[in-house]
């Protein structure tokens, strides 16, 4: 038995020489990689012999399998500075064969561009924020109650026709039927619920209402902006507008023209318009006597201040709102409403903005 137990270390001798001068003979990774496998792996050199040791017993079986271990020992660290030998020397002639000019400019890449409507509204919402505007916001899918009838909107109202507001059928709660908002001046009641006077809000959104032409979209955006205090009047909406507008259009001289008008949830009510006069075929705003209809607005009338649970002896308020693709329009020189949502890559090239002007 020890005769064999000689023989099997001899063996292990050999298979170490034998292991070693491979790996040292390998000159590439592939190679590498196969004899890694014939070597060391679950049927390679090394796992043969160590099967061997279910035919040995006592000493025997551990003196050979110390052997064995110390010969995978071995035979593994070999294997490893070999991979790392040649690695490097793949490395080392790739870096020679390949040349990169790191003086060329780099490649354009396309970021996107800004849309029209997300710089107007951040432009608004900083000048009324500026003001002690805070946010609020509201439902798309909104009810007849939140969308007409707290706003003093009656029955009869025109706007409650569904040639012109979007019924959302089958659906309807104890505030009536539901339909896609058509103003966002249902966050005003929402605002004045949860708030107590003084308060200065501004909302941004969607609306909805059945009109599509060069000039409407069924789809579209407002800014609406609200103020309730003891002493606030009409002096104060002409001020807030008149120094809203001449900032958002940075015209100093920029005049405005206050008509009156009618709307079911303010009274009195205006309609505002901007002076102009046409060069060279472009609108330039601030000068000449041609005026523009730009935004309606008045003060809030007690119904509405009464469906938001405000005093309307004590306290009082002013509302204004605008079309937000309006205001991009005119600023910016946009002729077709509808290029503001046909997903046209095109239209956004001309008239979206770098992320640099942002």
């Amino acid at each position: 038995m020890a005769v064999k137990t000689e023989e099997k270390l001899l063996e292990t001798n050999k298979l170490r020489a034998s292991c070693l001068f491979e790996i040292q003979s390998c000159d590439n990774l592939k190679k590498l990689e196969t004899l890694k496998s014939a070597i060391l792996g679950k049927n390679g050199k090394i796992t043969e012999v160590m099967k061997q040791l279910k035919t040995l017993e006592g000493d025997r079986k551990r003196l050979l399998g110390a052997e064995i271990n110390s010969l995978k020992d071995i035979v593994t660290k070999k294997m490893n500075e070999k991979f790392s030998e040649l690695e490097m020397k793949e490395l080392d002639k790739r870096m020679r064969s390949e040349f990169i000019d790191i003086s060329l400019p780099p490649r354009s890449e396309n970021v996107g561009k800004i849309h029209p409507l997300t710089k107007v509204e951040e432009e608004v919402s900083n000048i009324l924020s500026s003001y002690g505007f805070a946010f609020a916001d509201g439902p798309d899918i909104e009810s007849e109650y939140f969308n007409f009838t707290a706003l003093n909107v009656p029955d009869h109202h025109p706007a409650r026709a569904m040639h012109d507001t979007f019924y959302v059928h089958k659906l309807a709660d104890e505030n009536g039927r539901k339909l896609l908002r058509s103003h966002t001046s249902p966050v005003q009641i929402y605002a004045m619920r949860e708030n107590t006077p003084p308060m200065r809000f501004f909302s941004v959104g969607r609306v909805y209402r059945s009109d599509y032409d060069a000039t409407h979209t069924p789809m579209f955006s407002q800014i609406e902006g609200i103020m309730i205090d003891k002493n606030v009047g009409f002096s104060h909406l002409k001020w807030i507008l008149t120094d809203f507008l001449r900032k958002f259009f940075e015209v100093k001289s920029l005049r405005l023209r206050f008509r009156p008008s009618f709307f079911p949830f303010t009274e009195p009510s205006a309609e505002v318009d901007i002076n102009y006069e046409i060069r060279d075929g472009k609108i330039v705003f601030g000068v000449g006597n041609k005026w523009l209809e730009i935004c309606g607005c008045g003060t809030i009338h007690p119904n509405v201040l009464k469906s938001g649970n405000i005093d309307s002896s004590k306290y009082h308020g002013i509302a204004f709102g605008f079309g937000l693709e309006r205001l991009a329009s005119l600023k910016y020189g946009i002729p077709d409403l509808r290029g503001y949502f046909e997903f046209d890559e095109r239209w956004l090239n001309t008239f979206g903005f770098s992320h640099s002007a942002k």
